[in-house]
Order: structure tokens, then C-alpha cells, then sequence
């Protein structure tokens, strides 16, 4: 069984402070990530996913309704693996050149995307997620918002960034002030380096299989 495992923070409790608090990491990846990795590991069991990569296990387990509390689990835990590295202490400077133009290209440039992406939070009613993510199929980028654990790979797209706007996300440092909160990862919090680490490894991928 390819069993999944809780990643190791890349940053200490403390780094993202005054954007996020310890307390908000310790809680959101020590307990919630923890329980989204505990049950999907129970659920995995005896099913055709169990051995599959991560990858797999998402998109195999999308829109079954057999599957849905499996789908839960699998989805938030690869939300997540991917969230941490999202955001790095000190982020949000200098967006890497291709990423900027291609952000200017396809979503009018760099203010208004960064507008629409909290739009998008903001818009997303009750739990789920804020997205920049790229179509395969035309190369274009767009930005989406999915309800609780969906996310861009469920629907056959590439995620390059997702914000997290779950209420346990930022109600300890932000209360119900969400707007707030995505203010404070989009000019603070942004690992733009990462965003362009996935960004490249689709362009490869999409090379290879051409």
C-alpha cells in the first residue's frame, strides 16, 4: 500500500508570522493535515487506489460517489502538500519573469490577477479553495474556485497556486475578517518560486508528451 504521509513544514511554526501565526500551523497542519492523512490511509485500504500515486488516487477517486469520504481525505492531503510550499517566510516579492508575462498574457496583468484571485476566495461560499491554475489543452491560465477538498487536478487541470480559505485556514489570526486573510498571502506570503517550479515541470511534461 502506498501509504500517505504528513510532510515535514519547510519552514518553522514561527516563519510566516505576522502573516500567520504559529498557532494557526501548529493547528492547521499538526491536527487537520494529520487527520486528512490518518483517515485517508484507513479509507485507501482495499480499494483499487491503494497502491496509486497520489495523483491517481485524486483524479480515481473524483466524482464516485462510492468513493466521496476517500476523495475527501486524498484531496485536502494533496491540497496541502502543495499549500506549505505555497508560501515561504518573506514571499510575495519579485514575481519570476515568465510567470509575470504569462499572468500579464492570459489575466491582464499582475493587479488585476492578484484582484480576481481574492475575488475568487472571497467568492467561494463556505469551505474550499482559490486558484490559478492552466489548462492543458489551450496552455491558458485562469483562475478558479472549488468547493471543500476539489481542486484543479480533478477537473483535469494544473494547479500553480492555491490558496487555502477553509475557515480553520485563518479564523484564529483573522477571525471572520477572509478578505483580510487573502490580502495577507497574496502580498506576503507567495512563493513565487515554487509557482514557477510547477509551471516549468507542466511545460516539460507537456514537451515529452508531445
Amino acid at each position: 500500500m502506498t501509504a500517505l504521509t504528513l510532510p515535514t513544514l519547510p519552514y518553522a511554526l514561527e516563519a510566516l508570522q505576522p502573516y500567520m501565526s504559529a498557532e494557526t500551523l501548529e493547528y492547521h497542519h499538526g491536527k487537520h493535515h494529520k487527520a486528512y492523512v490518518d483517515k485517508g490511509n484507513e479509507l485507501l485500504k482495499g480499494t483499487h487506489l491503494e497502491n496509486k500515486s497520489l495523483d491517481e488516487m485524486v483524479k480515481g477517486s473524483f466524482g464516485k460517489p462510492e468513493l466521496q469520504p476517500l476523495f475527501n481525505n486524498v484531496a485536502q492531503h494533496w491540497n496541502h502538500m502543495h499549500f506549505w510550499n505555497w508560501m515561504k517566510p518573506g514571499g510575495s516579492g519579485k514575481v519570476p519573469s515568465s510567470i509575470e508575462k504569462k499572468i500579464t498574457e492570459d489575466l491582464g496583468g499582475m493587479e488585476k490577477f492578484t484582484a480576481d484571485f481574492a475575488a475568487a476566495g472571497m467568492g467561494q461560499f463556505g469551505s474550499g479553495w482559490c486558484w490559478l491554475a492552466q489548462c492543458p489543452k489551450s496552455g491558458k491560465l485562469e483562475i478558479m474556485k472549488t468547493p471543500n477538498g476539489e481542486n484543479p487536478l480533478a477537473h483535469g487541470k494544473v494547479a500553480l497556486l492555491g490558496c487555502d480559505v477553509w475557515e480553520h485556514s485563518y479564523y484564529i489570526d483573522y477571525r471572520n475578517r477572509r478578505a483580510d486573510y487573502l490580502k495577507a498571502f497574496t502580498e506576503s506570503l507567495v512563493n513565487w518560486d515554487y509557482v514557477l517550479e510547477l509551471y516549468e515541470s507542466a511545460a516539460h511534461r507537456d514537451a515529452a508528451a508531445a
